[in-house]
């Protein structure tokens, strides 16, 4: 499997107790679908991709709490903070229409509908109901609204996205 052809689906925060337990912060719209019990999830460590099996799962605050197998102490558990959890694209449930995964929008040329080069989607933030591209662009980061009006055509195939911006938006974070 190539690590750089899967989907972030969360990155581990912190440990959780003193039996290995670790909270993930979310990168994924489906949690209840990629963290249960007896899932699989994958990890990069020191270049080499390693599987995850989870063995238990409960949410607070939001966050999955999880349970890795074989990660049974703190000690074992505070060598996995800052990892990305990822999982294979095949493995992606089909979205509705006019939907994307983030990993679909990241490095998409973002243009104007006059023509104009805004820059490249390098990440996405927020959730479903409230994402924002994050685009680099020159010296720094413009942050647009995932939202129909101001992102009329987003061609994934192609890497484009043409954007309809209102008055201002591209001069808020120069």
């Amino acid at each position: 499997m190539d690590w750089n052809a899967m989907a972030v689906v969360g990155r581990i925060a912190r440990t959780h107790g003193i039996r290995g337990q670790v909270i993930v912060n979310l990168e994924t719209d489906f949690p209840d679908e990629r963290f249960r019990p007896g899932a699989t999830l994958f990890a990069e460590r020191g270049g080499v991709l390693t599987p995850l099996t989870l063995t238990t799962v409960r949410f607070q605050n939001g966050r999955p709490v999880i349970g890795l197998q074989g990660v049974d102490t703190i000690d074992d558990a505070e060598q996995l903070a800052g990892l990305e959890l990822r999982v294979p694209v095949e493995s992606l449930a089909p979205l509705p229409e006019g939907t994307f995964y983030h990993h679909d929008l990241v490095g998409c040329r973002v243009v104007t509908k006059n023509g104009q080069d805004v820059g490249t989607v390098e990440g996405v933030e927020g959730t479903f109901g409230g994402s924002r591209l994050i685009v680099s662009a020159g010296a720094g980061e413009i942050l647009i609204p995932l939202a129909t009006d101001i992102c009329p055509t987003i061609d994934i195939a192609g890497k484009r996205i043409v954007i309809d911006p209102p008055d201002g938006l591209l001069d808020l974070n120069p």
